[in-house]
């Protein structure tokens, strides 16, 4: 059930990113923030749905994860960036991203959040009868808890076939994502707390791993890597071992 439209939900979405934006570390460095927006441009234009103003930013974190915000905000860690090791497993996190946007799984979340906190005689009189800032102020709160990370499991399924079929039309293999999720098992085994934020929201990579596994089999081609991506994760680690004290 979703209640809010494609324009409020863009409005909503602009307005709980630039809460975002205050608690959010974002990694300001022109390289990575271009090569990002580029990758996901290039899935943009395969991506089903309504039409949303997509817009990409780079966390300074090192845990493994992203994150979306409905109408079209997309945010992923560097710490996906410098663990991929290779350009389908970054794009294939955008993908998935990018997915859960174009099938308004965010929107779904914020109107079961919406409800929850206010009713639905509430929320219907909000959107029908303020709209505007002050409404989108009032819903972004809710994105801004929490709520916009706890898609369930048929959702996480679906933007994962749906990611899938995003990244493949895109030019990139679909072998991306599987490796993507055998990656995130590894490091749940080495280092818990790497993935912690990923593994609380989202099924375990093994059931992943299994049930994209067939869908992979019918690919074929697709690019893997490129030197691009190799130059821009080589400057990321030149810059984040450069800084002192950098514990994140």
């Amino acid at each position: 059930m979703v209640l809010v439209s494609v324009e409020e939900e863009i409005e909503i979405g602009r307005t709980a990113n630039e809460q975002v934006r205050k608690q959010v570390p974002e990694f300001k460095d022109a390289m990575v923030t271009r090569y990002v927006r580029d990758v996901g441009k290039r899935l943009v234009r395969a991506a089903p749905g309504a039409k949303y103003p997509y817009t990409f930013a780079v966390a300074d974190l090192l845990e493994i994860n992203a994150f979306s915000l409905p109408g079209g905000p997309v945010w992923i860690n560097r710490g996906v960036l410098s663990k991929a090791a290779n350009e389908s497993q970054v794009a294939a996190v955008l993908a998935h991203e990018v997915a859960h946007i174009a099938r308004r799984h965010g929107a779904d979340r914020l109107t079961q959040g919406m409800v929850a906190k206010w009713g639905l005689g509430l929320l219907g009189a909000l959107l029908g009868n303020t709209g505007g800032a002050g409404t989108a102020q009032a819903a972004a709160s809710v994105l801004t808890g929490g709520v916009f990370l706890k898609f369930d499991r048929a959702e996480e399924r679906e933007a994962d076939e749906a990611g899938m079929t995003i990244l493949t039309r895109s030019g990139w293999s679909g072998r991306g994502m599987v490796e993507l999720f055998q990656m995130l098992a590894r490091e749940a085994s080495r280092d818990q707390s790497s993935v912690d934020a990923f593994l609380s929201s989202h099924p375990s990579p093994q059931d992943r791993i299994d049930n994209l596994a067939a869908q992979v089999k019918r690919q074929k081609g697709g690019t893997r890597d490129s030197e691009r991506y190799r130059s821009v994760r080589a400057h990321l680690a030149r810059v984040t071992t450069s800084r002192s004290g950098d514990n994140r």
